[in-house]
């Protein structure tokens, strides 16, 4: 019988399997959480799943709905008493007939993705673009011939200082009916830009309204977080995230602009994904809060530039390549009906600028959460996703600049890799003697030997390993003389532990030995070095460009950026060299830039004149960057001395194992390190 490529989003595990087999048996072969209570009978309908169409460039597979058997009897017969969702099949009756990518439905998932989402407790001054006004109209007199909706402004002009007014369109057939119900009294909400000298009321109440809210949404290429927002006391009501279902059409930036470049409706498809599932969120937080969508007035944006476009349905294509030209970098101002936010219907949406083709308005964001351009200290703000991005600076000056560290630090070219939910592992400690590791999984609060583990990891067990563990567990296997400062598995080890086995022409560390067993191997080794070795190189460009030797503070912004172990990270040579009490993890900064932007338009100011300050360094053009990545290989680094991390914590000694570690006196060693370095940074 014929193998073919299966491939699950959004987990991104993939394998090969034989014509006829089902797609729930697939899923459980290959460690993919699809939840099965009637046990692949076809009668609880909990093993949904839905089959994507087009060709995936960066995964070499063509997928379509004619790869996956049609529906059987089993699941006619299930459908003869409910219905599934338009698209969707009953895993545990679908069969693979043909090469597949299938997507797991979040909804239909109860150990999802864990989606960090809450907002900090951050006071931040109010001074928002939207403000609820009230007033007492002068009833019509045949004496004074002014239109109802015209006393309106000139009673706000009268109470509450408005120069200049306007109301939007949709108001004008609404007015009479509100002043008369409200007995002339009313509530407006009135927007105020500061680059626009005229005022307009955007929504009518009658009578008293005293609550108004505002939304502040980071669009990751992973996940989407959303906060509500009480415009009057800046108070949080609502958080909620939710994975950006943009996974399913590329795992990675880059893919997603591949797969619209090579599939004609795929921008559409995009933006209508993830339109809707902002939507949905939309939703849940203001039934969390017990108000409607017509509550919310205004709506602040961040996002990667990619994400940036195709959430305004913008083609990215031009992102994909040099010169990286964006089709807008300021910030945009929209009415939310022109992206089909379905708000109150004159509620305001912003969008903060892009800092350069690679560097979005999500760093935008960090930069004005943290505020470097506001302090002396030299400050470096990093953000770890597929596509890392960098500010550095103070007051003086700042840089910024993107390095393309890849998927692999959210496990996608990793062996046992995974996104972080129930059941990954997320910390590793491994004993410098014995060599034996033990763990902690996601979900549970106790470590692997630890008595009462494998009842709290309950029906998940070990399904694999997620960013932040893959980090601890290279850092602490060099800690540890597993691997040696050129990242070789020292095979010499094996006969000191069981722990290290043969692969092929090189080794691997067995990090959980029970099934699904799951091991560290050299190319996952190689993968790590790969993306880190790109995010320091981009690092040191910006530090070169300031003219610092060192930074004084690290952020670590984003949700895996939250759970990155500082020493670890520095290990691993991920950051340069700093005393680790000044390095911190900041959350969902991005998040919090956009709460700052949407209660107090001072910020929108201040973020827009700091990004026309910005100096934008573009990595793929800088000569230096190859050098930088080839001695970012090693670990820490080849040449970079880090005393601050090794005044407190033990370095193991130096080891070189390949005989080509990437010194610049061995060809051929530097040679594949340049080939790696330029493929890196595209």
């Amino acid at each position: 019988m014929t193998d073919h490529l299966v491939l699950f989003m959004p987990s991104g595990k993939r394998g090969r399997f034989e014509k006829g087999t089902t797609v729930l048996d697939a899923a459980r072969k290959l460690g993919v959480y699809v939840e099965s209570v009637c046990g692949g009978r076809a009668t609880c309908g909990r093993c949904q799943i839905e089959v994507q169409e087009g060709h995936f460039a960066k995964h070499k597979i063509s997928s379509s709905k004619e790869s996956i058997s049609g529906v059987g009897p089993n699941e006619a017969r299930y459908l003869e008493k409910r219905s599934l969702p338009a698209g969707r099949r009953l895993s545990c009756a679908a069969t693979i007939e043909g090469d597949l990518v299938v997507d797991v439905p979040q909804d239909a998932v109860v150990n999802a993705q864990v989606v960090r989402k809450d907002a900090d407790d951050r006071q931040i001054a109010r001074r928002p673009a939207v403000g609820l006004c009230y007033v007492e109209v002068e009833e019509p007199d045949m004496h004074k011939p002014l239109g109802d909706l015209d006393r309106v402004k000139a009673a706000l002009q009268k109470d509450w200082g408005y120069e200049r007014l306007e109301a939007d369109y949709h108001l004008l057939p609404q007015a009479q009916k509100i002043l008369r119900e409200g007995q002339w009294a009313v509530t407006a909400a009135v927007h105020q830009d500061e680059d626009d000298e005229t005022a307009r009321i955007i929504a009518l109440w009658p009578g008293l309204k005293n609550e108004a809210y505002g939304i502040a949404c980071d669009i990751g290429s992973t996940t989407i977080a959303m906060h509500l927002v009480s415009l009057l006391s800046g108070r949080v009501a609502a958080s909620a995230g939710t994975s950006n279902p943009q996974i399913r059409f590329g795992e990675d930036l880059m893919s997603r602009v591949s797969y619209v470049m090579m599939n004609p409706e795929g921008r559409d498809a995009m933006t209508k994904a993830v339109r809707l599932e902002i939507s949905k969120l939309v939703q849940q937080v203001v039934d969390e809060a017990g108000c409607a969508r017509e509550d919310v007035l205004d709506a602040v944006f961040v996002a990667n530039p990619i994400m940036h476009h195709l959430f305004l349905g913008i083609d990215p294509t031009e992102l994909g390549g040099a010169p990286f030209a964006l089709a807008v970098s300021g910030a945009v101002k929209l009415r939310a009906d022109d992206l089909r936010l379905k708000l109150n219907p004159g509620a305001r949406t912003y969008l903060l600028p892009c800092i350069a083709g690679h560097v979005g308005a999500d760093a935008a964001a960090v930069t004005l959460s943290e505020g470097p351009h506001r302090q002396d200290e030299m400050m470096l703000i990093v953000d770890v996703g597929t596509n890392a991005e960098i500010v550095l600076g103070n007051r003086s000056r700042v840089v910024a600049a993107s390095s393309p560290t890849g998927p692999a630090f959210e496990g996608a070219e990793i062996s046992g890799g995974q996104r972080a939910a129930p059941g990954a592992i997320e910390r590793v400690r491994i004993d410098r003697d014995t060599l034996e590791p033990r763990y902690r999984v996601i979900g549970a609060d106790i470590w692997s030997d630890e008595p009462g583990f494998l009842e709290a990891i309950g029906p998940t067990g070990v399904t694999g390993i997620c960013g932040s563990g893959i980090i601890e567990v290279i850092a602490e296997m060099y800690l540890s003389g597993i691997i040696s400062e050129d990242g070789v598995i020292d095979g010499a080890l094996a006969a000191k532990s069981r722990r290290i086995v043969g692969d092929g022409r090189t080794f691997s560390y067995v990090l959980v030995e029970s099934e699904p067993r799951l091991t560290i191997t050299q190319n996952d080794v190689r993968a790590i070095q790969l993306a880190k070795s790109a995010l320091y190189a981009g690092t040191k460009l910006l530090m070169e460009k300031q003219g610092a030797e060192t930074v004084d503070s690290i952020r670590f912004a984003g949700a895996f950026g939250s759970f990155i172990d500082p020493t670890y990270a520095m290990v691993l040579g991920l950051i340069p060299d700093c005393e680790l009490e000044k390095v911190s993890a900041v959350g969902n900064a991005a998040g919090t830039g956009a709460r700052m932007a949407l209660l107090n338009r001072d910020h929108r100011r201040e973020i827009e004149e700091t990004v026309r300050r910005i100096e934008k360094i573009e990595t793929a053009l800088e000569p230096k960057f190859q050098e930088h990545f080839v001695y970012a290989m090693a670990l820490p680094n080849k040449v970079d001395p880090f005393p601050k991390l090794a005044a407190q914590i033990q370095l193991p000694p130096r080891k070189v194992l390949g005989g080509d570690s990437g010194d610049p006196s061995r060809p051929r060693r530097r040679s594949r390190e340049e080939r790696d370095a330029r493929r890196q940074r595209g």
